[in-house]
């Protein structure tokens, strides 16, 4: 059997299978329907200062090559994170690492978040900062697409807290190797991507938006090859470990986003329809490296062959 291992920074993982934030609840949700403890790492919903009850339904819609959703990162706030059963007391009783996302409307809402969960860390192996959701109308994609807030963000949330910090990218910019750059020089210790896409459905019966948001974030396969791009350009950019994801359906899915430069992959979509497929990725990445004789996963990063 190979070395599934990797490392993330100051974070080790025993295998590079993640869940993708929004998708996988507060990991309780999935808990009779998924070994956790066979998962690299459990990322939950984002927490915010305040709660969030989200956008108005209808909220998701199929797709053809995915799904959109403009769920609008609802949440319970932090006050009922930390202190609930069902959050992160329940989080602590897990072997698997833990990352919580976490968002906000202002640059000091995500220091509030931050100091909080600086002040509860046990339990908790990362903070993923998101600066690329598209479907909140402050905050979010606003920070993740202008290099000086995006920043600022991180900076500001790097002053308040000593736990690894994980920094979510949008894919809406034209050189993402830039910000790469800017959120590590700001304090990241990792990145993750991609975040959803921008996109709309219509219904043509009724002539509506499919969502009532009107539009919302594209996910699944169809955004795959436009993930692997950036996940290539941005291991170009810089020497921060990187969390791949964006339309991962299967073992040879998450093999091309490893060669591409991913020392990790989050899981999201796919696990809507099929919440084994968790396993099966890990299962089938050390099928693949025990097939091409790969002692370690960690050796197969970033070794897609150009020219």
């Amino acid at each position: 059997m190979a070395d599934l291992s990797v490392q993330l920074g100051p974070v080790r993982l025993r295998n590079p299978v993640v869940t993708a934030s929004g998708t996988f609840g507060y990991g309780r949700d999935y808990a009779d329907l998924v070994p956790l403890e066979r998962l690299g790492a459990i990322t939950v919903k984002g927490i915010s200062p305040f709660p969030s009850h989200g956008n108005p339904t209808p909220r998701t819609a199929e797709v053809f090559g995915g799904m959109l959703n403009a769920i609008g990162l609802q949440n319970p706030g932090i006050d009922t994170f930390i202190k609930d059963e069902h959050y992160l007391p329940w989080l602590r009783t897990l072997k698997t690492p833990v990352f919580v996302n976490i968002w906000g409307k202002s640059i000091d809402d995500y220091a509030e978040v931050a100091r909080r969960l600086e002040a509860e860390s046990a339990g908790i192996a990362a903070l993923e900062v998101n600066i690329s959701c598209p479907n909140i109308k402050e905050g979010g994609i606003a920070f993740g697409t202008d290099l000086v807030m995006a920043a600022k963000v991180v900076r500001a949330v790097r002053a308040a807290t000593r736990l690894p910090l994980i920094v979510k990218l949008s894919p809406n910019v034209s050189r993402i190797g830039d910000f790469a750059r800017a959120v590590a020089d700001a304090g990241a210790d990792i990145l993750s991507l991609i975040n959803t896409l921008p996109a709309m459905a219509i219904d043509i019966e009724t002539r509506r938006p499919r969502l009532a948001n009107v539009t919302g974030g594209l996910s699944g396969p169809a955004i795959k090859p436009v993930a692997v791009r950036l996940i290539h350009e941005t291991a170009k950019a810089v020497k921060l470990p990187i969390i791949g994801m964006g339309g991962i359906q299967c073992a040879a899915d998450a093999i091309e986003f490893i060669l591409a430069g991913a020392s990790a992959v989050g899981v999201g979509t796919a696990t809507f329809t099929d919440p084994g497929v968790l396993v099966e990725i890990v299962d089938g990445i050390n099928a693949y490296l025990d097939r091409h004789h790969i002692p370690r996963v960690a050796d197969l990063v970033g070794q897609v062959k150009l020219g």
